[in-house]
């Protein structure tokens, strides 16, 4: 039985990595591009946010990094003419930026034209930390200004650039265990024409609510973020939307965006809303009913607080009275501080929870069927939502049940 079920699995990985090659992807968050911002102590890096945080995080700060290619390895030649080709290349992406800017401008503010001449300045990876050596999260942002007023420079995070393995990993598990209960929910969602409620436990730089916003225009994301140094970090140096700040009370902060960001965003921006909370607090006193939960909160020492994972919690208990009874999914990003085996992404999905690592998942009929399952969604969910880089690859890195 075990070596049917050990051949059905290979011949699976085999057909699904066929699938793979047929699609190329053109991800600007490859973890080739890593060597860029990943070397926090490098002389070409700087300091663009800096304060101290009062809920555990210590020193809260922004590094910016230079952003230099957009070539993957296989397409970068070692020779000087190449090196001139990259950089004329970033030049020719700069001027489509600039007529993508003017034309939204012209669009958002049909009356004032001559205001709407814009010029890149460039391309940065943005990584926030934490404690000054717990790198927290990247991003990579754009930077532009009106060439009437060179002082109104502002700062796009490109929300379809994710810099971090895991992360990838969290949204391929979430979506394709979506898809698999209501595959009609996503397809709609995508449309615009069904909203998917998103609630992001832990903000960071806020790399997986705003990729969730842009790419599934259903999507109404929430995000509740202990810190509030961590939120005005991700909004002044990592390019988040400023309209997504909520106040105590349920309302915008800002009652009206700012014009650029209607520029910038273009509807995108209203459909965040980022709470300044606890995350059992929300919890406890939220009635919402979520699609999916995805949950990611280290703190200063990278430290996972135990009371959003330990099952007997009152935010965990409460956590099911907020999930939609048919479909409802839950991801945890865990690492090696808690009591699991070797755990990279906790996936909580029709009463039953899994653990996705690196390693060869469990062997076993009904899970060579679940998995299976998760292959095949993962290449819809691919199609679907465009994405810029191959959930399957993420899925076939295999999960383990958890009892």
């Amino acid at each position: 039985m075990f070596n049917l079920v050990r051949h059905n699995l290979k011949s699976s990985l085999r057909r699904y990595s066929t699938a793979i090659n047929r699609r190329h992807f053109e991800d600007e968050g490859d973890w080739f591009y890593s060597t860029e911002w990943w070397d926090s102590d490098s002389s070409n890096s700087r300091n663009v946010f800096r304060e101290v945080s009062h809920n555990g995080n210590g020193v809260v700060s922004v590094l910016a990094h230079p952003c230099q290619t957009r070539l993957l390895p296989e397409q970068v030649k070692l020779s000087k003419p190449t090196s001139i080709k990259i950089l004329l290349g970033d030049r020719l992406h700069w001027a489509r930026t600039e007529k993508w800017l003017e034309q939204r401008y012209a669009e958002m503010c049909p009356g004032f034209k001559h205001h709407g001449r814009f010029r890149v300045s460039g391309y940065e990876w943005r990584t926030l930390h934490f404690n000054d050596h717990t790198r927290q999260s990247t991003v990579k942002v754009l930077a532009a200004y009106r060439e009437d007023e060179p002082g109104s420079l502002c700062f796009m995070q490109q929300a379809h650039c994710l810099a971090v393995p895991y992360v990838k990993s969290m949204i391929s598990a979430g979506l394709a265990t979506i898809s698999s209960c209501n595959s009609d929910l996503i397809k709609n969602a995508i449309r615009g024409k069904q909203n998917m409620n998103i609630l992001c436990i832990g903000h960071g730089g806020g790399s997986i609510p705003l990729f969730l916003a842009s790419k599934i225009r259903g999507a109404v994301v929430h995000v509740v973020e202990i810190d509030p140094i961590v939120i005005s970090a991700s909004i002044q140096a990592m390019g988040f939307p400023a309209f997504s700040v909520m106040t105590p009370s349920g309302k915008r902060a800002c009652p009206k965006p700012d014009p650029i960001e209607e520029v910038l965003w273009k509807g995108t921006h209203e459909r965040l809303l980022l709470f300044n909370s606890d995350a059992e607090k929300f919890i406890l006193e939220n009635a919402n009913i979520y699609d999916i939960i995805f949950i990611d909160a280290y703190d200063g020492e990278d430290i996972f607080p135990h009371k959003l994972w330990d099952p007997y919690s009152p935010f965990v208990q409460a956590l099911a009275n907020r999930l939609h009874p048919d479909h409802g999914t839950v991801v945890v990003n865990l690492h090696s501080d808690v009591d699991a085996p070797n755990p990279h992404t906790l996936l909580f999905a029709n009463g039953k929870a899994y653990l996705s690592s690196f390693g060869r998942p469990e062997e076993g009929s009904d899970w060579n069927m679940v998995l299976n399952t998760l292959m095949s969604e993962a290449l819809e969910v691919e199609k679907l939502v465009d994405m810029p880089f191959s959930c399957l690859q993420y899925i076939k890195r295999g999960f383990t049940p958890v009892d």
